[in-house]
């Protein structure tokens, strides 16, 4: 709202266009000079039309450098309002982002530059490792990074509008999942039966839960209702550079969730519990108690590439075909809709905010699975087919 004050003869009008990145506020003047020999309702009138002319006609001054804003987000709203491992990964884009917008002025950057920098992170070579295109989803992951800064500048009115709402993203391919069959499943849990109760836990409760594995390097005892059957999921644990192991909330609210499991799994869970306290009593005074079901020698929270190193060495010694840990929630997933669990159901055991994320994911399977229910249909009442004209 413009602000006027009397100056002599003269009126000052001050408009505020918001703060700059640094919180502080951007204000426009002018002044305004009645013509002689005007009355002073005269005066009222022309000057109200002066500040509506004044407002409308104002745009929102900022020489802003994206970088300069983006770093200022960063510790504004970034490290008060993301999870750890989201901050990670947005500092992973920050080299491509900034070599591609980060000397323009954030005002100045339009939906047209945003979308060429898009489509360039889809062409050939881009990628590092692979030498090919970057994933459509790495590449939305990054109009993600850029379009959080540009939200943060429309809230504290740095600009009026966020460029990244009219960028199109490369179309999402689907890809077939690299998951155990049901042989291969059973072969892997019988090979289990040989190894370190602690890994056979792990991936028992990764194979009938389905939980990511950070949930799962997250659950401390206090989560396992043996009475009921039941596990709560309450956080997460994850390593982000620079700071190591850290604790974190649950991916999404979503993900904070109760599931009742087979009575089979928590006879594993009483007899890991039991070695755990026979492996506390033998460390004595260096044990650091955490609670966590799954830790390091000496009771700090385990390691999140620990699973991963074992499993790697298990399959190249047992000859076992190597999926990658997370292909476990989707062969739990699977075996649900395989199971005749509607889609209600697998959302909520997997933890997911909302079903159609559910649907995204598995729509594949989950044609499958009502494919095959048609052909059961159809082998129960069998139809008939006339040839009749």
């Amino acid at each position: 709202m413009a602000s006027i004050t009397k100056r002599g003869q003269t009126y000052r009008i001050r408009v505020s266009d918001g703060y700059d990145v640094y919180g502080k506020q951007i204000i426009r003047s002018m002044t305004w000079t009645p013509e002689p020999g005007m009355t002073q309702r005269q005066i009222e009138k022309e000057l109200n039309r002066q500040v509506v002319l004044f407002e409308e006609n104002g745009t929102i001054i900022s020489n802003i450098k994206f970088q300069t804003f983006a770093e200022q987000w960063f510790k504004e709203c970034a490290e008060k309002t993301l999870r750890a491992k989201t901050i990670e990964r947005y500092h992973q884009y920050e080299k491509r982002v900034y070599t591609a917008i980060g000397h323009l002025r954030i005002d100045k950057i339009t939906a047209r530059k945003l979308q060429s920098f898009i489509n360039n992170l889809g062409e050939e070579g881009i990628n590092e490792t692979t030498g090919g295109t970057l994933a459509p989803k790495t590449i939305k992951q990054y109009l993600s990074f850029i379009s959080s800064i540009m939200e943060y500048a429309v809230k504290t009115e740095v600009i009026k509008e966020n460029p990244c709402h009219r960028v199109t993203l490369p179309a999402m391919k689907h890809k077939e999942r690299d998951i155990y069959s049901l042989d291969e499943a059973q072969q892997f849990i019988d090979l289990l039966q040989s190894e370190p109760l602690e890994y056979q836990v792990f991936f028992i409760l990764a194979i009938y839960g389905g939980f990511r594995r950070g949930e799962l390097l997250g659950l401390e005892w206090k989560d396992i209702d043996f009475e009921n059957c039941v596990i709560t999921i309450r956080r997460t644990s994850l390593y982000v550079k620079g700071k190591g192991t850290i604790t974190d909330t649950t991916k999404t609210e979503g993900s904070h969730r109760f599931l009742k499991l087979p009575a089979e799994v928590f006879d594993y869970l009483r007899r890991y519990r039991l070695q755990q306290r026979s492996d506390r009593l033998k460390i004595g005074d260096q044990w650091k108690d955490h609670d966590r079901l799954f830790t390091a020698w000496n009771g700090m929270p385990m390691n999140p590439n620990t699973p991963y190193s074992w499993y790697d060495r298990f399959c190249k010694r047992t000859g076992l075909r190597r999926v990658s840990i997370h292909s476990f929630r989707h062969l739990n997933a699977s075996l649900l809709i395989d199971g005749g669990a509607d889609i209600k159901t697998v959302s909520a055991s997997l933890g997911h905010s909302q079903t159609t994320t559910t649907l995204n994911i598995y729509a594949h399977t989950l044609a499958q699975a009502q494919a095959r229910a048609a052909e059961a249909v159809a082998s129960i009442l069998p139809l008939k087919v006339s040839h009749k004209a």
